[in-house]
């Protein structure tokens, strides 16, 4: 049971527009008190330690609003944003360490959602143009473009072992691609589910291959896809 209560226990005020994303980063370093938050307004990444109730950094950089972040390994956050670009900050800086484009031609995209693999090697984006891009983050290069998708892609994630990479889009579908290959060939992929209304976000099971779908169909459903 959660303890009820009046209020708030915690309330923080510092951004200036709608609020995007959340996450708290993980870690020994950090005991999973410290919180990642960012969105519109001035275009700024947040982190809070919330055993203190104490802002800690205010990270800029971005030019568009802020859709998405997700840390790892302890340190580190990846961010996208309707500037078209992933940046990755670490908070041992702390500021941003590297900058990422979303297209090796054209315009680029604005990006919806990102995650990085367990191991820390492989970034993915899901991208309003309907595409993905899968970025070597210790090798600092794009392995590959491509589209699972047909409108924009609003949630990516990688399964607990990274063999497989689940995409959720406004398309309404479910999509598993698979990263077991050669990972600049076209990969395999798999319509794992399907919905009435956009896909709004996508959840592995942390130990096994089911999943879980929210949608603007109103309904969270539990997928277990076949081996």
């Amino acid at each position: 049971m959660f303890p009820s209560g009046s209020g708030p226990d915690l309330e923080f005020s510092m951004h200036d527009g709608t609020i995007r994303d959340l996450a708290f980063m993980e870690g020994p370093e950090s005991g999973g008190s410290i919180l990642i938050s960012a969105g519109a307004g001035d275009c700024n990444i947040y982190t809070t330690d919330c055993q203190r109730g104490q802002g800690l950094h205010a990270l800029n950089g971005h030019t568009g609003h802020i859709l998405t972040v997700y840390t790892w390994g302890g340190w580190m956050i990846a961010s996208g944003s309707q500037d078209k670009t992933v940046r990755f900050w670490d908070l041992r800086v702390p500021s941003c360490v590297r900058v990422v484009g979303t297209s090796l031609h054209g315009s680029g995209s604005a990006v919806a959602s990102v995650a990085v693999d367990p191991s820390g090697r492989l970034l993915a984006t899901g991208q309003e143009d309907s595409t993905c891009m899968l970025y070597d983050i210790r090798g600092g290069r794009m392995v590959q473009t491509f589209c699972p998708h047909s409108s924009d892609i609003r949630s990516v994630r990688f399964s607990p072992g990274a063999h497989h990479l689940l995409t959720g889009s406004y398309d309404n579908k479910i999509i598993i691609s698979d990263l077991q290959g050669d990972l600049t060939k076209q990969l395999p992929q798999t319509v794992a589910g399907e919905h009435l209304d956009k896909v709004i976000q996508c959840r592995w099971h942390p130990h096994d291959r089911t999943f879980l779908s929210s949608s603007a169909d109103r309904t969270v459903v539990l997928w277990a896809p076949g081996p």
